[in-house]
C-alpha cells in the first residue's frame, strides 16, 4: 500500500507552489499585449484612412470641381482596391475616409499644415481614439457637439460603447441645459456594465478585421449572404405578396449616404419594406436611422407604380 502511494505521488505532475501567481501573471501579460497590439493597429489604420481621405480630397480639389468627379474617382478606386485589399475599401468606406479627412483636416491634425505628408507611425500618434470612435463621431453633424464628444472621450477614457451611449442619449444637448454641468460630467465618467469592451471583442473589432482583410466568425454581411442564398425560403416565410428588389441599395439623405441591406416590395399593400440587418443589440441610434431612412424611400409615382405607399422598415 505504502509503495503504491509513493509511486502515485512520484507520477503526479510537479508544479511550484506559486503556480497560480505565475499563471495569472502570464494571462495579464497576454491581455496587455493583445490590447496594445489592437491599439497599434487601430492607430495605424486610422492614420491610413485619414491619409486616403486626404489624397481623395486633394485629387478632387485639383480636378474638375464637380461632385460627379469625386464620386467617379471613389467608385473607380473602390472597384480597383476591393479585389486586392478586401471589402474594407469599398465605395461606402472610401466615402467615410473622405468625410473623416474633411472633419479632421490637416490644420487640425498636423502642427505644421505645410507638412502634408508624414510617416504613418508618426501620423498614427495624432489619433488617440480608435477608428470606430471616429466613425461614431462622424455621425454627429453639429461640429461643436462633435468636438465636445471627442474631448470628453479622451478626458474620461470612454469606450466606444460609452461614446455611442452618450451620443445616442443627446448628452451634449442635455448638459447644455443643465444647471449642474460638473455633476453631469462626473457622472458620465462612470461606465455602465454594458459599456465594457472585453479584450476578445476589441480584437474582433469589425473595422480591424476589415483593415487586415480577416473575416469574423459571424457578421451582418454573413447574415445577408445567408439570407440571399436562401432567398426563396426567406420569401416564403415573409409571405407570397413579397417581391425582392435588391440589396445594398444606396440612399442619400442631405449630404450623407446610407446603404439599405435588403429591399422588398409588398404587392398587395403596394409599399416598400426595407430591412437593416444587425447582429448586435438594437439601440436608439438604430431606431433613429430607420426612422430617417423610411420617409426617404418613396418610390417615384409613375404609371407603373401608381398608388405606391411609403416604405416600412424592420431590423
Amino acid at each position: 500500500m505504502e509503495e503504491n502511494r509513493v509511486i502515485a505521488m512520484n507520477d503526479a505532475p510537479l508544479v511550484p507552489e506559486n503556480y497560480i501567481d505565475i499563471h495569472e501573471g502570464i494571462v495579464k501579460l497576454l491581455g496587455t499585449a493583445r490590447a496594445a497590439s489592437v491599439r497599434t493597429v487601430n492607430a495605424l489604420m486610422t492614420a491610413t484612412y485619414w491619409e486616403i481621405g486626404r489624397r481623395i480630397v486633394d485629387s478632387e480639389q485639383a480636378g474638375q470641381q464637380r461632385a460627379e468627379y469625386g464620386e467617379a474617382l471613389i467608385r473607380r478606386l473602390a472597384s480597383d482596391l476591393t479585389p486586392r485589399f478586401g471589402r474594407g475599401f469599398g465605395w461606402r468606406n472610401l466615402m467615410q475616409m473622405r468625410a473623416f479627412f474633411v472633419a479632421w483636416p490637416s490644420s487640425k491634425i498636423l502642427q505644421t499644415p505645410s507638412a502634408i505628408s508624414i510617416a504613418l507611425p508618426e501620423l498614427a500618434t495624432k489619433f488617440p481614439l480608435p477608428w470606430s470612435a471616429y466613425v461614431r463621431l462622424l455621425s454627429v453633424k453639429n461640429p461643436e457637439a462633435r468636438i465636445f464628444y471627442e474631448a470628453e472621450a479622451l478626458r474620461a477614457g470612454w469606450s466606444v460603447r460609452q461614446l455611442d451611449r452618450q451620443i445616442s442619449s443627446l448628452f451634449y444637448e442635455r448638459i447644455a441645459l443643465s444647471k449642474n454641468k460638473a455633476a453631469m460630467l462626473e457622472k458620465a465618467e462612470t461606465a455602465e456594465p454594458s459599456d465594457v469592451v472585453t479584450p476578445e471583442e476589441t480584437i474582433k473589432d469589425p473595422f480591424v478585421l476589415e483593415f487586415l482583410d480577416l473575416k469574423d466568425e459571424y457578421s451582418e454581411s454573413d447574415m445577408e449572404e445567408s439570407l440571399i442564398e436562401h432567398l426563396t425560403d426567406f420569401l416564403l416565410e415573409l409571405g407570397d405578396d413579397f417581391t425582392f428588389l435588391g440589396r445594398q441599395r444606396r440612399l442619400r439623405i442631405d449630404d450623407t449616404w446610407f446603404r439599405i441591406d435588403l429591399v422588398f416590395f409588398h404587392r398587395r399593400l403596394r409599399c416598400l419594406l426595407i430591412v437593416d440587418l444587425k447582429v448586435g443589440k438594437f439601440s436608439y441610434a438604430d431606431a433613429g436611422q430607420m426612422h430617417l431612412e423610411c420617409p426617404a424611400c418613396f418610390v417615384p409615382v409613375t404609371k407603373r407604380h401608381t398608388g405606391t405607399r411609403r416604405a416600412y422598415g424592420t431590423r
